[in-house]
């Protein structure tokens, strides 16, 4: 373990070497104000990104949110008008790189309900929906496998079981 947001790029280099894979799924949390947003969802997915890199670890798979990559909607409570900016700049630093296999993850609202195994895994927009925090481990362990790389894609619970929705991709 390490704070993504005091450790320096060589210290995460390091607790990277010989890794398989890298996944980002860290988060500020609820409670944290917009300035916490910036500094886990946007720059602690840079600097884990930059460490992959120098570590020779491609595959990188990162949990965003959907949202991400539009413009918050007028009246959007501030921080989470951070939270939304944070997720699609480290979504954008991600697709700038062209030593990383890069996949991103858009899950619905997390909930902490028992895995179905069954999703809707699709190009984004595909609605407003809940998802299993069971079910995202399930889909970014199936895209690692799978080497899915260099896509945006949104999930929610569904009907598709995961092996086929991510070899639907």
């Amino acid at each position: 373990m390490c704070d993504l947001e005091r450790a320096t790029l060589d210290e995460v280099t390091g607790l990277l070497r010989g890794a398989d894979a890298v996944v980002f799924a860290a988060g500020a949390g609820p409670g944290s104000g917009a300035a916490r947003k910036d500094t886990v969802d946007r720059a602690a997915s840079v600097l884990l990104a930059d460490a992959a890199e120098r570590a020779g670890v491609r595959p990188f798979a990162q949990v965003s949110a959907m949202g991400a990559g539009q413009p918050p909607r007028a009246g959007t409570d501030e921080v989470w008008a951070a939270y939304i900016r944070a997720k699609g700049e480290a979504e954008d630093d991600l697709r700038a790189r062209d030593g990383l296999d890069w996949v991103i993850l858009r899950p619905g609202r997390l909930t902490d309900d028992p895995g179905t195994g069954r999703v809707t895994l699709a190009e984004p927009p595909i609605g407003r929906g809940e998802i299993t925090r069971d079910d995202v481990a399930a889909v970014l362990a199936a895209l690692l496998d799978a080497r899915v790389s260099g896509r945006t894609l949104d999930l929610l619970n569904g009907d598709t079981p995961v092996p086929e929705a991510v070899a639907s991709l």
